[in-house]
């Protein structure tokens, strides 16, 4: 009897910086979430897409849920996050191996009674002691009810076939909703903004609140060409001065990694164009929030 197609949506969630995003690109085979130490660098809902002979899976990297600095922005980030998990087929919780924290308290009873959670023990890996880490797991599996619990190592790879394998057969009979070469629904502009910005937290993140930002002010497609022009937001001019950097240095390492990130990834040559700009409160006003689509 022929195996019948399957193909829905899992939502990975979790508290800032449990490798939600390391997690999604592992699975998927490309790059398409940005990555960085400095928690809640994701902003947005990320699909990435994986098809195969038997489903396809559309996983949505969410914005890290925390409860620490909120406003204006943070508070909408959160609410991206709850908004997302009820139309979901599958959520994944991410966590930290060892740990089982508040925020993590937080974000499991803000799950969907309806919808099967699989808890994923990211950085199984740091923990050498494995009667610790099967202590640990023997724990949260009597004290919360997840459907399965899957130790990876998002970072080094490990495990991630237990969760693929696993994945296609809790999701509903259907045909594919997108094509099988779409890795993502998300536009190349907004993958050029989101690669400048990791590469902005990735040399600045200690420097830098979150109070930065990236708009595409031009995007067009030659024959074989990128040309792009985006404009960096800043809220003071002490924090552009970081971002440029002594005779430009810091801007132009950010515009240079950033540029090879879209060859890679757009498999074009890319002429990348950079500015820095102030606009004194922009992450509190919510009309900008709007109009970046946050």
């Amino acid at each position: 009897m022929e195996q019948s197609y399957r193909c829905g949506f899992v939502a990975l969630v979790g508290r800032p910086n449990v490798g939600k995003s390391t997690l999604m690109n592992h699975l998927i085979g490309q790059k398409v979430s940005i990555t960085s130490k400095k928690a809640q660098t994701t902003r947005h809902k990320v699909n990435g897409v994986y098809t195969s002979e038997i489903a396809q899976i559309i996983f949505v990297d969410t914005p890290g849920f925390q409860m620490k600095h909120l406003n204006p922005m943070n508070e909408r980030l959160n609410q991206n996050v709850l908004d997302t998990m009820p139309s979901v087929d599958v959520v994944v919780l991410v966590i930290e191996a060892g740990k089982f924290t508040e925020e993590d308290l937080v974000i499991y009873e803000r799950l969907p009674a309806n919808v099967p959670i699989i808890c994923v023990v990211n950085k199984f890996d740091k923990i050498k002691n494995k009667a610790l880490l099967e202590l640990f797991i023997s724990h949260i599996e009597k004290k919360y009810q997840f459907k399965h619990i899957i130790t990876v190592s998002a970072k080094h790879g490990h495990h991630l076939n237990d969760l693929m394998d696993l994945i296609p057969t809790m999701l509903p009979e259907s045909p594919a909703l997108y094509p099988e070469d779409m890795l993502t629904d998300k536009s190349s502009r907004f993958l050029a903004s989101e690669i400048i910005r990791e590469k902005i937290f990735r040399y600045l993140g200690e420097e830098l609140p979150y109070s930065v930002n990236v708009e595409i002010k031009h995007f067009t497609e030659e024959e074989n060409l990128y040309r792009i022009y985006a404009s960096i937001l800043t809220e003071r001019d002490g924090q552009k001065g970081i971002l440029i950097g002594k005779k430009g240095e810091k801007l132009k390492k950010i515009g240079t990694d950033a540029r090879k990130d879209m060859e890679h990834l757009f498999d074009k040559k890319v002429y990348l164009k950079l500015v820095v700009k102030v606009k004194t409160g922009w992450s509190s006003d919510i009309r900008f929030l709007n109009d970046l689509g946050m």
